[in-house]
């Protein structure tokens, strides 16, 4: 999870994080570069004092800062392409968990596993234990297994909501009448929050989601 001064992505726990930081990191790369060159040219025109009387037009120059721009956003559009396709992929999935979004709760079905069904809260501050995280704990989480491919069913059954866990590369709608799907591959055991980052209406709170990472054996004791 984000700690106090993080200036940089939390660290990732899926192959698709993994991507998505490679990519920030190759698209600020170029940024810099771009910021540079800009910048130096900039200083360097308060600096001089050339003059050209008799310069009327350059097309070669014209040519050069019309087809460079061009190469360089190749260089950003084509990366971003793959990693979307790579996003929108759904693998033969190991778990199905279904996530519907109400104001202000999660709830979550299990279908594979006898239909297993609960309600996700937040804990409030005055019930938080000395280990809690205040406004991002919740009563019951989810046991999720590590190694396994994993696919979501998120919808709504009031507003728009959005199931976000930013550790895993993962943010889904859910919208009232429509099922969203995504999947996602947890590489590491542990504890990943995440919030609804949508305004799920008037007077709106935090709808924290908490996924708890598990090895497969510990996870079928806990279904079973």
């Amino acid at each position: 999870m984000s700690t106090w001064a993080n200036l940089g992505l939390q660290d990732s726990a899926s192959p698709l994080m993994e991507q998505l930081i490679f990519f920030h990191d190759h698209a600020l790369l170029i940024l810099v570069m771009i910021t540079v060159l800009v910048g130096y040219l900039m200083f360097m025109l308060f600096f001089n004092n050339y003059v050209n009387r008799f310069l009327l037009h350059g097309q070669l120059i014209e040519m050069i800062w019309t087809i460079l721009p061009a190469i360089i956003l190749l260089f950003i559009a084509l990366p971003s392409l793959r990693l979307l396709y790579l996003l929108d992929e759904i693998n033969e999935p190991s778990v199905t968990l279904k996530s519907i979004g109400h104001q202000w709760y999660w709830s979550y079905e299990y279908s594979d596993f006898n239909n297993i069904e609960f309600d996700s809260y937040m804990i409030p501050t005055n019930e938080l234990t000395n280990d809690g995280f205040r406004l991002l704990d919740v009563d019951n989480r989810i046991v999720l297994p590590m190694n396994s491919q994993i696919r979501i069913l998120v919808t709504a059954a009031d507003v728009i909501h959005s199931w976000t866990i930013p550790a895993l590369g993962v943010k889904v709608d859910g919208t009232p009448g429509r099922l969203n799907q995504t999947n996602f591959f947890i590489n590491r055991p542990g504890l990943f929050y995440g919030q609804c980052s949508e305004i799920c209406g008037a007077n709106h709170s935090f709808m924290p989601i908490v996924i708890e990472s598990v090895p497969v054996n510990y996870f079928i004791k806990w279904i079973s």
